[in-house]
């Protein structure tokens, strides 16, 4: 079935589900780590693929949801580009649509940008089973929100996405990756200091006191760079960045449950138990194993948030605990959106 348009027959099972008979929505299901279990039918758009329109002079890519995230990146890649935000795939089945429902972001996170900031429109059906084009068939704001970079990170949770248009950017003309051995603690404080220059960093990573620098650009300004960075240029550095982006990374080994804390790349090194694997200029640091409430209320003290990334029991929560303001405004958007609440419920809280 795959090139086929199967909205309608996704609107009908959207129509026939109910809160006792509620959906799980996939693509490829390379995340379904991600999150709380999710108990409900299994409703996926893998077969729902295609490249629907691409245009390398514009920067604009629109595809279906369920079109394989390899697939997708090998056509840029023929025209000599980019998803700027490198999402990774943690699996052969990733889909574009998983990769917009899940939010995330590879190496280049901190320079290039959120997922959110690439995403131009989406199609979607609601709980209601209507088919709702954004920039397209009206409902283009709900509450004063931006409905289609809502989508970005909602882990499926406000409705069903069947196509995605996505801004992408040129490829860099030339890569290479230095390695410095530092503590951790020297790490960040060259990394603070580094963001207020000029060189063309593109991705970071500190793990067992070895920070690596990714340097994008023309090959003129990456001999530049190399020779005021004193550290050691990394063979085939594109596999280790591709580790660090799918886990597969030693640091990520451990069957201890992952944690991922993000906080303001100013924070100084955690006190937490174990040392980190650090991305995204010093903002997203990966910790195995911790307490729970130790790691909340470290990462909480340093204004940042933790999320148990994978490990969890069937039971916990996963996501950082929201102020109930907050908490309040997504229990508004799941009503508008999934008001029978069908929608992978407690994917990301109890509840919701």
């Amino acid at each position: 079935m795959t090139d086929r348009d199967l909205t309608a027959e996704f609107s009908e099972r959207i129509k026939q589900a109910s809160a006792s008979r509620p959906l799980r929505l996939l693509g490829g299901d390379s995340k379904r780590f991600l999150g709380r279990q999710v108990d409900g039918e299994p409703l996926s758009v893998a077969d729902h693929r295609g490249i629907l329109n691409y245009d390398p002079a514009e920067l604009v890519l629109t595809a279906r949801a369920g079109t394989p995230l390899a697939e997708v990146e090998r056509h840029l890649a023929n025209h000599g580009q980019r998803l700027p935000f490198e999402p990774p795939h943690f699996g052969s089945g990733a889909t574009l649509g998983g990769a917009v429902a899940a939010g995330l972001a590879g190496p280049a996170r901190a320079w290039a940008g959120p997922v959110k900031d690439y995403l131009l429109g989406v199609r979607i059906i609601s709980g209601h089973g209507r088919v709702l084009r954004f920039g397209g068939e009206v409902m283009k704001n709900v509450a004063g929100y931006d409905v289609a970079r809502l989508m970005a990170g909602a882990l499926g949770t406000l409705g069903l996405l069947t196509e995605v248009s996505i801004r992408v950017q040129p490829a860099a003309l030339a890569q290479c990756t230095i390695v410095i051995e530092t503590a951790q603690d020297k790490a960040l404080s060259w990394l603070a200091e580094l963001a207020s220059t000029a060189l063309p960093i593109s991705a970071s990573c500190w793990s067992a006191s070895r920070l690596y620098l990714r340097l994008e650009g023309a090959e003129k300004t990456l001999s530049d760079s190399r020779e005021r960075i004193c550290g050691e240029e990394v063979p085939d550095a594109e596999d280790f960045w591709i580790s660090v982006k799918e886990q597969r990374h030693e640091f990520f080994s451990s069957r201890r449950p992952l944690w991922r804390v993000i906080v303001p790349a100013s924070a100084p090194v955690l006190p937490l138990t174990s040392d980190p694997l650090i991305e995204w200029n010093g903002m997203q640091r990966w910790y195995a194993g911790g307490d729970r409430s130790v790691i909340h209320s470290t990462a909480a003290a340093h204004d940042g948030f933790a999320t148990l990334f994978r490990g969890a029991t069937a039971d916990e929560e996963v996501f950082a605990p929201l102020p109930i303001p907050l908490m309040n405004a997504h229990r508004a958007l799941k009503q508008a959106f999934d008001p029978r609440g069908i929608f992978n419920p407690g994917r990301m809280y109890r509840g919701l």
